[in-house]
């Protein structure tokens, strides 16, 4: 097997039996790293203290990962304005807190043969939140139900995915204004 000391350096290939003896006298442990290569490679470390690295590490990455929960706020065409008040509160709460929300509208009985009041309904929802939140999805409907997923605004970095507008289509550009004429150093006619 290929043994690997505790400083990280190359000991070589040797038999089973050499390399116990190295660690035993070490008072360290032989611990088999890749069982798969030829010839499998073994490192003389503590395991005990290995593992407890190991766990270190795992719960360090555990307390910095960022959990995400996708909340749901339902509206429906007839959501007066108290009611929708109370629900932006709610949402704009949900995004201070870092998690992502899913506007949905439910069309009940006659209410699916007017659509259009459903989808301008979520349409001023996205427009009142327009400047604290980013559509992750864009509104569609299917079925009998019309939604969309939003999230946190995202940091400003150059290049990435563009916006998604209210229509779902890309917002317009800004226009770049009109660049100076260079002054000096070219010839100027007058007509007088």
């Amino acid at each position: 097997m290929r043994v690997i000391d505790s400083n990280g350096q190359m000991l070589g290939v040797m038999p089973t039996s050499q390399a116990q003896r190295m660690a035993e006298r070490q008072g360290l442990d032989l611990v088999e790293i890749t069982p798969n290569a030829e010839p499998p490679v073994c490192k003389i470390m503590d395991y005990g203290k290995f593992r407890y690295d190991e766990s270190i590490k795992a719960k360090q990455q555990r307390k910095a990962q960022k959990t995400t929960q996708v909340k749901e706020i339902k509206f429906h065409p007839g959501t007066d304005t108290g009611d929708l008040e109370h629900k932006l509160r709610q949402i704009r709460q949900f995004l201070s807190e870092g998690n992502k929300v899913k506007l949905t509208l439910q069309f009940r009985g006659r209410e699916n043969q007017h659509r259009e009041l459903g989808e301008d309904m979520i349409a001023r929802v996205l427009e009142m939140l327009k400047d604290e939140c980013f559509v992750e999805q864009a509104p569609k409907t299917l079925g009998r139900i019309h939604g969309c997923l939003i999230g946190p605004p995202r940091a400003k970095k150059g290049g990435g995915k563009p916006q998604i507008s209210v229509s779902g289509n890309p917002p317009p550009q800004p226009a770049q204004p009109p660049a100076e004429p260079e002054k000096g150093g070219g010839i100027h006619i007058s007509i007088g």
